[in-house]
C-alpha cells in the first residue's frame, strides 16, 4: 500500500473502531504533515467562540481560526450526535486528503482528540456564490468578468475532480451555496460530503438520492442513476444561474415557465439569449461570452446524460464564439416530454434529442418509492423534489 493510501486507511479507524485511536492518527498525521494538535484549534478559534462561527453544516459547525503563523482556518467540527454528519465527515476526510487543485478547496490537516473529530481547511474570504449571487446587498461585486472567470474554475475543478485526480469523484452536490470564491475572487468547490468515488470501468451506479433542490439531474433523482453527468448537469445550473442572477429553485413563475431552465431555453431559441442576462450586467457583460455560456448552460442540462458535454469538452467550449457549439435541445427535467429521436446533438430542434425514457434507460433503481413519488410531481421537480428520506435535505 502506498504511503498516502496508508494515511487514508489509518485515517478512517477512528470511525469503525470502538477504541480510541487519536495516537495512531497522531503519528500518522505528523508524518504527513497533516496534523493539527487540539489546543493549537482551540486557541486559533477562541475556544470555538460562536463569534468565529461561520455556518453550519449537516455534520456540525464550521469555525474561523487564526494559526499562530497569521495563516486563517476553517475548522469543521463533528457533531456527537449527528449520525449522518459522522459519515459525511469521515467521507470527505477520505476523498480530500489527496485533492489538490487551485479550483477545490484545500483540506490542510486534521483533528482527532478523544471523541472531537475535527477537519481544517484553508479559510476562503469571500462568502459563498450563493450569498452573493441571491442574498448581497452588494450588486456590483459579481461583475461580468467575475462570474465569467467563476464559470471557468468550476469547470477546471470539476475536470479535475473527473479527469485528472487520483480517481474519479462525483461531487453529487454542485450548487452555489457550495462554490467560495477567495480573497482573488477565485472559485473553490467545497463540501464533498456526498461526494463519491466513482469505478472507471462503470459508466453508472445506483445510489440512493441525496442531493439539492433545483440542481440534481433527472435520471438520479428520478432513478438513482449516477455517474460524471450529473455533475454536468448542476454545473449547468449553476451557469444558467450566473448569467441570469435567479435561483432555479425559487424562479419567478410569472415567467410563464416551469424552471429557470425553460425560460432560459424560450429564449435561446427566439434568438433572444441576452435578455436571459441578469440586468445589473449590462455595462459589463461580453455579448459573446454570455451567449456561449448560455448555451453550454444549455447542453449541460439536456435530459440524456449521454448527449451532455463532459467538463474536459465545456473547459475547450468557453474558448468558443457563439454558432460555433452545438445546438442545445429542451433541457431536461422530470415531466418535460420530450420526443424520442435518432438526431445527433449537433441537430437544432426544440422537441429534443431523446424522449423522456432515454432516462429509463438508465434502469431501475433501489430508489423506487422516491422516484414514483418523484414522477408524480412532474414539473414540480424544479422547485420541491421528494427526496429520499434518509438523505440531504434541500436547503434554501
Amino acid at each position: 500500500m502506498t504511503k498516502s493510501g496508508t494515511f487514508i486507511q489509518c485515517l478512517l479507524k477512528p470511525f469503525k473502531s470502538k477504541k480510541d485511536r487519536s495516537d495512531d492518527l497522531e503519528k500518522i498525521a505528523a508524518r504527513e504533515q497533516k496534523q493539527f494538535p487540539f489546543e493549537t484549534l482551540v486557541s486559533a478559534t477562541k475556544n470555538f467562540h460562536p463569534n468565529h462561527k461561520l455556518g453550519e453544516g449537516g455534520f456540525g459547525p464550521v469555525f474561523k481560526g487564526k494559526l499562530e503563523d497569521g495563516r486563517e482556518i476553517a475548522v469543521k467540527k463533528l457533531s456527537q450526535s449527528s449520525r449522518q454528519g459522522k459519515k459525511e465527515f469521515t467521507n470527505e476526510a477520505k476523498l480530500l486528503a489527496r485533492v489538490q487543485h487551485r479550483n477545490v478547496v484545500n483540506l490542510l490537516g486534521y483533528c482527532a482528540h478523544g471523541a472531537e473529530k475535527l477537519l481544517v481547511y484553508e479559510y476562503v474570504a469571500n462568502e459563498s456564490l450563493d450569498k452573493l449571487l441571491f442574498k448581497s446587498g452588494r450588486p456590483d461585486v459579481l461583475d461580468w468578468k467575475r462570474r465569467y472567470d467563476i464559470i471557468l474554475g468550476v469547470s477546471r475543478g470539476l475536470l479535475y475532480l473527473h479527469e485528472d485526480s487520483h480517481s474519479v469523484i462525483i461531487h453529487r452536490d454542485i450548487k452555489a451555496s457550495n462554490i467560495l470564491l477567495d480573497d482573488k475572487w477565485v472559485p473553490k468547490i467545497a463540501d464533498f460530503g456526498m461526494a463519491r468515488l466513482f469505478p472507471e470501468d462503470q459508466t453508472h451506479v445506483n445510489t440512493r438520492v441525496a442531493g439539492t433542490n433545483g440542481y440534481m439531474a433527472p435520471e438520479y433523482l428520478m432513478h438513482g442513476r449516477l455517474s460524471v453527468k450529473a455533475d454536468v448537469f448542476s454545473f449547468g445550473v449553476v451557469v444558467l444561474e450566473l448569467i441570469s442572477g435567479q435561483k432555479n429553485s425559487t424562479f419567478n413563475l410569472s415567467l410563464d415557465s416551469q424552471n429557470l431552465l425553460e425560460w432560459a431555453y424560450k429564449q435561446y431559441r427566439k434568438g433572444k439569449s441576452l435578455e436571459v442576462m441578469d440586468p445589473k450586467l449590462a455595462s459589463s457583460a461580453v455579448p459573446d461570452q454570455v451567449a456561449v455560456c448560455l448555451q453550454i448552460g444549455l447542453l449541460c442540462t439536456q435530459l440524456d446524460p449521454q448527449v451532455r458535454p463532459t467538463m474536459r469538452r465545456v473547459v475547450v467550449m468557453l474558448s468558443k464564439k457563439p454558432g460555433s457549439l452545438e445546438e442545445p435541445t429542451r433541457p431536461g427535467y422530470p415531466g418535460a416530454r420530450h420526443r424520442r429521436s435518432g438526431r445527433p446533438a449537433t441537430s437544432s430542434s426544440s422537441t429534443g434529442t431523446s424522449s423522456e425514457s432515454s432516462s429509463q434507460a438508465f434502469g431501475s433503481t433501489t430508489n423506487n418509492n422516491s422516484a414514483s413519488a418523484t414522477a408524480s410531481t412532474s414539473t414540480s421537480y424544479l422547485r420541491s423534489p421528494r427526496l429520499d428520506p434518509h438523505g440531504k435535505r434541500p436547503m434554501q
